[in-house]
């Protein structure tokens, strides 16, 4: 049977049996990732990927019953172990407590009386004896929890701040930044350079070194989170500002308006929703970030955390997880249905 023959826009025939699909790959697409998988392979080796698996393994063989203990299982479950029940009572010695009437208590606390037991030597015998004293406490049954709650508050007002600063920040970063507006290139160049300076440096380092200058407490935290921010978002508005269509931009500049007044309404209005978004973002990612570097004093509720965990008080690490869990969780119900409304 004679080949068909397809007519095509005029152009010459094309048989059909000339036709082929190419190759989703080549030579060169193989020997990447042949180059790759050997770098994963030396890597893996330096990172000590195969003793991570091995036991992970045997993590996973000891809590089915097939292995009688792991590493992994007795270190991380003697910990998560002790996280519960949570601790929501404060409990204090009286005797610590000079100046507490007995006959006036602070409101919803009671004193209890706990038999604890010590042991003392005995010279006698040069033995150790146990001996049972009777100590009484002071205990509110929701103090540790009202506590946590009131240094959450803290790291809330941390990260608005943190959030403030980034945007305030971020803005001449984001103008200058952008291809389309910054008014010659060693602006461009230096408004880049601080972006991807202030994204390099963690919060974690920046906080240490503002503790030095501001002490510990909550300033170094919020500044340490807002210089981190500002340069994600002085890059993403940045970005931003450049995809924006065009259209509106060439329309209102034939009829004579300046670089800012295009900017604040041929473009702004665009790309508004996503800059509400990447700012609901990162007030959600300071949240759980002042958690992390109040471990380095810079304040909020993870100087708590690493006092708690210092000291193995597990049950009180636990509330305060819960607590960061639940404020990061309401937070981010709270933002999609704000992008929502504005997307909408």
């Amino acid at each position: 049977m004679r080949e068909a023959e397809l007519e095509m826009g005029g152009h010459p025939a094309k048989r059909v049996a000339d036709w082929h699909l190419p190759a989703p790959y080549d030579w060169r697409a193989a020997l990447a990732v042949l180059l790759i998988a050997l770098a994963l392979i030396w890597s893996g080796q330096r990172m000590e990927v195969g003793k991570m698996i091995g036991l992970t393994g045997e993590a996973v063989l000891a809590s089915v019953g097939l292995q009688e203990e792991s590493q992994v299982g007795k270190g991380l479950g003697r910990m998560f172990g002790q996280l519960f029940p949570f601790v929501i009572e404060d409990r204090r010695e009286l005797a610590r407590l000079p100046d507490i009437d007995r006959d006036n208590l602070p409101m919803f606390t009671r004193i209890e009386l706990v038999e604890v037991t010590t042991f003392h030597m005995n010279a006698a015998t040069l033995q150790a004896e146990p001996r049972v004293d009777v100590k009484e406490y002071l205990v509110h049954p929701f103090g540790y929890l009202l506590n946590v709650l009131g240094k959450m508050v803290e790291t809330f007002e941390m990260a608005i701040w943190a959030t403030i600063i980034s945007v305030i920040l971020s803005i001449p970063l984001a103008f200058f930044g952008a291809r389309n507006y910054t008014p010659n290139r060693f602006a461009y160049s230096a408004s880049r350079g601080i972006v991807s300076f202030l994204r390099a440096m963690p919060e974690l380092i920046i906080a240490m070194f503002l503790v030095l200058g501001f002490g510990f407490g909550a300033i170094a935290g919020y500044l340490a989170l807002g210089l981190h921010g500002a340069g994600f978002l002085g890059k993403f508005y940045a970005e931003d500002i450049e995809g924006a269509d065009r259209k509106p931009q060439e329309a209102l500049t034939a009829l004579g308006a300046g670089k800012l007044r295009v900017l604040r309404a041929a473009v702004l209005p665009q790309v508004a929703p996503s800059y509400v978004a990447y700012t609901l973002y990162i007030l959600d990612r300071n949240v759980r970030m002042a958690a992390v570097i109040g471990l380095v004093g810079a304040g909020g509720i993870g100087q708590e955390l690493k006092g708690r965990y210092d000291t193995f008080e597990f049950g009180h690490v636990g509330t305060i997880l819960l607590v960061i869990f639940l404020t990061v969780f309401v937070l981010d119900q709270v933002a999609a249905k704000l992008r929502a409304r504005l997307i909408g």
